[in-house]
């Protein structure tokens, strides 16, 4: 059975970060990370190969958000700095993520856990 369970959530300071973990049970080529806004549609935040030789970012948080894994633990993260109050939604780890042309989906996910950034 597949789980995904997220953890570290909560609120910073915008400015401040903040780390998500998410531990895996089940093998996977890829996993990562999708975000959804009050009244908004689920937004692709980025991902990682299980090999850990490609990595994909969504361009509005490139180079402040960085997606690791450790096979060892079965557990992605995602470490977020500069934190913006318009990074605030639910966080949703995913499995099984696939880049197509201009989108993405993935074929498991968590139940989320909220980030709020406050101005």
């Amino acid at each position: 059975q597949v789980q995904l369970v997220e953890s570290g959530g909560g609120l910073v300071q915008a400015g401040g970060s903040m780390r998500l973990s998410c531990a895996a049970s089940g093998r996977f080529f890829s996993m990562g990370w999708f975000r959804q806004a009050p009244g908004k549609e689920p937004e692709f935040v980025g991902c990682i190969s299980w090999s850990g030789g490609r990595i994909y970012y969504t361009e509005s948080v490139k180079g402040r958000f960085t997606i690791s894994r450790d096979g060892a633990k079965n557990t992605v993260y995602l470490q977020m700095n500069s934190l913006k109050p318009e990074d605030t939604a639910v966080y949703y780890c995913t499995a099984d993520v696939r880049i197509l042309a201009g989108s993405a989906e993935a074929g498991y996910w968590g139940r989320g856990t909220q980030v709020t950034v406050s101005s």
